[in-house]
């Protein structure tokens, strides 16, 4: 049986971060970060060449801070950072393992990288090789997959001693935190509903949410056969407004179901339905709430928890980015603090928030 040692951080140490991407959740993760009373930010990579060399404080909506973005990632690596909370759309492995060797650990909110298991292969090899140069840790999470699929169910399966089944229902009004673009040409809302489920779409979902619910099943000694995921369209029952001269007509595409399922004896144990509408006034009529989680655990002792997520006096998109980005900032003493390699949720201790 091997013995985990898990190290806690020093609760006096102050750690140099690097922010690395300014998107949605990068741009929430940046300001956080310069906020926060014991990480410092050391420095900032950004993509954009119109945000090359402009000060950190400015790119999120503060003062200026003295920092200046940069798009060089021999820059970043000599600064010699603690950390660097990497936070871009798609990744760039060469990038990442420069980082890793060169003892950088890395935190991340990218899919790829919850469970060494369930990894691609190679860039799994590639990750472990340059951990071990560097003695460097690599951990992913965020709010989902992540913080609703691994730090709840944990916690609400401490108290059991049999599961039948655990199933976490997503929430998401899209018009509230996407673009009307985003809606209608990247996630295919308004389209005729088609005979097959994008293809595309379940195998992005798959990526992002099996690796967390398999890591959830080892962690519990629960094997599972294999992992499922299918999808499922309703169609809107009359013309929905989303914007200013944008509609989905009746007819077509307003609410997606994906559910990626944990199987085991051909049933399912761990279940992440994400349930995206944009009207709820569908056909079929699925039971659909506000935006946020209901977790539902069958077994010996069963819960039903619904989480809503309601709309403070912020954005909703500065706000929904807060969920996925805050649950990295504050495992960063944490992955720091811990032994070199790509790590779950499992090989930390629980995560707490250092509050201001």
């Amino acid at each position: 049986m091997r013995v985990q040692t898990i190290n806690v951080p020093d609760q006096n140490r102050r750690y140099r971060v690097v922010q690395w991407a300014t998107g949605k959740v990068g741009r929430g993760s940046l300001k956080a970060l310069i906020q926060h009373p014991v990480l410092e930010l050391a420095g900032l990579y950004v993509h954009s060449g119109a945000k090359e060399g402009k000060d950190a404080g400015e790119l999120c909506g503060l003062d200026p801070v003295g920092i200046a973005a940069t798009r060089s990632l021999d820059e970043v690596i000599a600064l010699q950072p603690d950390c660097v909370l990497y936070m871009q759309e798609g990744f760039d492995l060469d990038d990442l393992c420069r980082m890793l060797e060169a003892g950088i650990n890395v935190v991340t909110t990218r899919g790829e990288f919850f469970y060494p298991e369930k990894m691609d292969a190679q860039i799994r090899q590639r990750c472990e090789a340059a951990c071990e140069a560097g003695a460097s840790s690599l951990h992913a999470t965020g709010s989902s997959p992540g913080f609703i699929t691994e730090a709840i169910p944990l916690v609400l399966t401490s108290v059991a001693r049999r599961l039948d089944c655990l199933t976490i229902d997503e929430y998401a009004c899209i018009p509230d935190s996407c673009s009307a673009d985003m809606i209608f040409d990247v996630m295919g809302y308004g389209r005729a509903p088609g005979a097959e489920f994008d293809p595309g779409l379940l195998t992005h979902m798959a990526q992002c949410f099996e690796q967390s619910l398999s890591m959830l099943a080892n962690t519990l000694s629960l094997d599972l056969d294999g992992v499922e995921t299918s999808g499922e369209q309703a169609t809107a029952v009359r013309r929905v407004e989303i914007a200013k001269d944008a509609y989905i007509e009746k007819g077509t595409v307003a609410a997606q179901r994906i559910t990626v399922a944990g199987m085991r004896n051909g049933r399912p144990l761990l279940r992440f339905r994400a349930n995206w509408y944009c009207t709820t006034e569908i056909e079929p009529a699925w039971t659909l709430g506000e935006t946020g989680w209901r977790v539902q655990v069958e077994g010996d002792t069963p819960f039903d928890i619904t989480m809503k997520l309601p709309v403070t006096g912020a954005s909703v998109v500065e706000q929904m980015a807060g969920y996925t980005a805050h649950r990295a900032l504050n495992a960063v003493p944490y992955v720091c603090a811990a032994r070199p390699g790509i790590l779950t949720i499992a090989d930390l201790p629980q995560v707490i928030a250092r509050l201001a």
